[in-house]
């Protein structure tokens, strides 16, 4: 809650690039219910992806990962689960799924912040209860080496401070502190410097951080998936939480390098956002497109599984079918029938053939 017991102080001033983002991203919000009301179906498979990608992105980053043959199963699916990496990521996806359809309705308490634990970290024993052992913030190198990288808050401690952090982001959003993605961000960073669970921290700030979103007005969430842009910049989203967190315990922590990375990774989703729903649909819409995209970043012999595992949400015979279409406009070759038939990218071949030399 120190951040936020900093704005409680007064924001007298903004770094400029503070200013530019909020811009930014106003405008975006702005732009947002015009963007939401076009193309259902597009929406739809952009809802469907972003959810996919948020629970293996942010299980991943936390070296959490599932194969990717059993992704759809894992996440859409009912059977058995093979093992507790899988059980996260439904976990994981189950949290979403509460946080999607609740979100403007489901405030952020101690009850809700425990309960997406609970819900992240599936059936393990601790799950949903606050840590009761004190643990530093361990960097591990490639070669071996270690440092403490943070040492959060003291876990008797914890319970306590997580009332004042709570209560602090209610007066926070009542008084106007700061703005609703600057006030996100920095309860993000408080919640991170805590450290109020034993394990699942990264994945919990996460689910915050989406269920936030919903309170400010912001949705993009829903369509693209912050996770995913978080684990694609990890190295800079790393880098500026231990600058933020340098003093975070005496209050006098500099929280900015992180506040502006979230509002980066905002405002890139929503760029992200408006590009894909602008675009222009195939004439089968918007899953022939994805299909279409995946099809042309193939090099070499693919079958329709590979595609199939390439476009998580999009069913066999829409697959198919845009095969089928690409096949007789030219673009793709196929060699054999049924599920061993082997498909080649025409232009891929193309590009390899010019690349080639004799010697």
């Amino acid at each position: 809650m120190k951040t936020l017991e900093q704005f409680s102080l007064g924001l007298t001033t903004l770094p400029a690039s503070v200013g530019w983002y909020l811009n930014d991203l106003g405008v975006a919000v702005g732009k947002q219910q015009l963007f939401t009301k076009q193309s259902p179906q597009r929406l739809k498979v952009l809802r469907e992806h972003a959810l996919i990608e948020s629970a293996v992105s942010s299980n991943r980053i936390e070296g959490v990962e599932i194969d990717a043959k059993r992704i759809g199963t894992v996440l859409f699916g009912k059977p058995a689960l093979k093992d507790r990496d899988e059980e996260e990521v439904r976990g994981y996806r189950r949290a979403l799924d509460l946080i999607h359809t609740q979100g403007d309705k489901l405030e952020i308490s101690e009850k809700t912040i425990k309960h997406l634990h609970e819900l992240s970290r599936g059936e393990i024993w601790d799950a949903g209860k606050y840590r009761l052992k004190d643990a530093d913030i361990i960097e591990k190198y490639a070669d071996g080496r270690e440092r403490v990288r943070f040492k959060p808050t003291p876990a008797e401690q914890v319970p306590k401070v997580m009332k004042e952090l709570i209560r602090a982001w209610n007066e926070c959003r009542k008084e106007k502190w700061a703005a609703g993605p600057v006030a996100l961000a920095a309860f993000n960073l408080d919640f991170l410097c805590i450290h109020s669970f034993r394990d699942g921290n990264g994945r919990a700030s996460r689910l915050l951080l989406l269920l936030g979103c919903y309170h400010v007005g912001m949705e993009v969430g829903r369509y693209i998936s912050l996770e995913r842009l978080i684990e694609q910049n990890k190295e800079r989203y790393y880098e500026t939480l231990e600058q933020s967190s340098k003093g975070w315990h005496d209050g006098k922590h500099n929280p900015w390098p992180f506040i502006n990375h979230i509002l980066y990774i905002l405002k890139t989703a929503y760029q992200e956002f408006e590009q894909r729903v602008g675009e222009t649909a195939e004439p089968k819409g918007a899953k022939a497109k994805l299909v279409r995209e995946a099809v042309g970043k193939r090099v070499g012999d693919f079958r329709l599984t590979d595609i199939e595992r390439d476009c998580p949400g999009v069913g066999r015979e829409w697959i198919r079918n845009v095969l089928a279409e690409m096949r007789d406009e030219g673009k793709v070759t196929c060699q054999g029938r049924g599920p061993a038939a082997r498909w080649s990218n025409v232009a891929s071949k193309t590009r390899r053939g010019k690349g080639s030399t004799s010697k």
